[in-house]
């Protein structure tokens, strides 16, 4: 991604040698040395501090703020700054971002096109493969709802093997090598892999439920409209509170730069794959849970939860051991670049004097990870949608001004703080609803429910 901001008057002096033992006030006095005008960096300066050796550079502003170039182009400034300058170029930059149509884009480097007084500004390079990836991979959505769809209706049925056997997952294996590295398809390689999968597992599970039920009913009010879009509307905005915290969270560790996107990716999809091991307990007592409410058996599904919760719990904690030293010594199957792995497995200096591991956040939240999707699934399965939607959509508003807070003062160790806080709240809202005998869990009081 490129864009063109044009400046007023790029000050050029080319015969001029910079002397920074010389006591200067204001950084917009050394800005025109470089070849910049002075205007590219607001008036808001409270400190900065410039390297001799090799021109990297921090900027402390007195607060954020945002600057209009020209019509169409707009610049927000972080309150901290930073970079490597030279002469005519700025790389290696934090804490500036761009308006490009309606996404904010980072702002990595800047160089200064003398001949027609513009300055070329670059965004992040990992920008035009996520919108090739992202174009590809939509191209598969109607797949993966229609098999997600299929997936529900077979736990409906306590049917978790078809599921299982009708994966695409291998195909998709065996598709992005080949793809990627044989065909120099590179990430289109990734996207068309899974796209192909995906239509695959739906393919599967079609002809499967085909020959266990009719899909098309007698009558159109047999279909219950009502009733699916109601609950239907409930998960969407559960779904999109969840979605949305882990999107933001990526977002923000992108703009630490790409090294830190790297390693944030690595641990997030560590992170992510082994809690789901814990949905297939999930859904195991979700569909005994339905069951066992339907029948009014609150002595079955008392039971049911308080099993299911402490196999989760247990889990986690296995999890935790495997995940950690898992990270720890094979962070480097992931990635060859040395320094992702460092910021994974390594330590990270944070600014509570102590050293803070990445990859010992993704292991020891294991257990909150745990109990956060089995109560999930002992939600589902009491058909508490209402409160599940809610309680989600209160998390994540709790969830999202920790990640903002949590970024800005602690960077990338702050990300992962904030993820922390976002599984503890959607397990305590679990143990909160349960613990408190409200909603379908009123039996527990001897009280009955609907």
């Amino acid at each position: 991604m490129s864009s063109r901001t044009r400046t007023k008057r790029p000050t050029l002096n080319l015969n001029l040698n910079l002397n920074l033992n010389l006591p200067i006030a204001d950084i917009h006095d050394i800005l025109p040395e470089y070849g910049f005008p002075k205007g590219i960096i607001p008036n808001v300066v409270k400190s900065y501090s410039l390297s001799s050796v090799n021109g990297s550079f921090e900027i402390e502003l007195e607060q954020p703020c945002y600057v209009q170039f020209d019509k169409d182009e707009l610049i927000y400034y972080d309150k901290n700054i930073k970079g490597v300058l030279s002469y005519g170029s700025v790389s290696h930059v934090s804490g500036i971002q761009a308006k490009q149509l309606f996404l904010w884009v980072s702002v990595t480097g800047m160089d200064v096109d003398f001949n027609k007084g513009m300055i070329q500004v670059h965004g992040s390079p990992m920008l035009n493969p996520a919108q090739r990836y992202l174009t590809l991979r939509a191209l598969g959505a109607p797949a993966v709802l229609l098999s997600l769809a299929m997936q529900g209706v077979f736990r409906g049925f306590k049917d978790t093997r078809t599921p299982l056997y009708a994966t695409g997952d291998s195909l998709n294996i065996i598709l992005d090598p080949i793809l990627i590295f044989v065909c120099h398809l590179g990430v289109n390689g990734a996207a068309i892999a899974h796209v192909l999968s995906q239509y695959l597992i739906s393919v599967i599970l079609l002809c499967k439920l085909m020959q266990k039920v009719v899909l098309l009913p007698p009558s159109v009010k047999d279909l219950q409209f009502s009733r699916f879009l109601k609950n239907g509307f409930l998960l969407l905005a559960r779904v999109i509170a969840v979605t949305f915290c882990v999107t933001l969270a990526a977002s923000l560790a992108a703009r630490l730069g790409t090294t830190p996107m790297a390693a944030f990716q690595i641990c997030l999809q560590v992170w992510m794959t082994s809690s789901l091991l814990s949905d297939g307990l999930a859904v195991a007592g979700q569909a005994i849970l339905a069951c066992a409410f339907a029948e009014k058996d609150y002595v079955k599904a008392k039971a049911v939860a308080a099993r299911v919760l402490q196999m989760g719990f247990v889990l986690g904690l296995g999890l935790t051991v495997v995940v950690g030293l898992g990270l720890q010594f094979g962070s480097g199957i992931f990635t060859k670049d040395k320094n992702v792995v460092h910021l994974i497995s390594i330590g990270i200096p944070s600014k509570l004097k102590f050293m803070i591991y990445s990859h010992q956040f993704v292991a020891a939240t294991q257990p909150i990870n745990s109990l956060a999707f089995v109560f999930d699934g002992v939600n589902f399965g009491a058909s508490d949608f209402i409160y599940s939607a809610y309680s989600m959509v209160l998390v994540s508003v709790v969830s999202i001004a920790s990640l903002f807070l949590l970024w800005k003062s602690h960077g990338f160790v702050g990300i992962w703080f904030a993820l922390t806080i976002y599984m503890g709240l959607r397990a305590f809202a679990g143990i909160w609803r349960m613990g408190t005998g409200t909603g379908p869990w009123r039996f527990l009081r001897g009280q009955s429910w609907k």
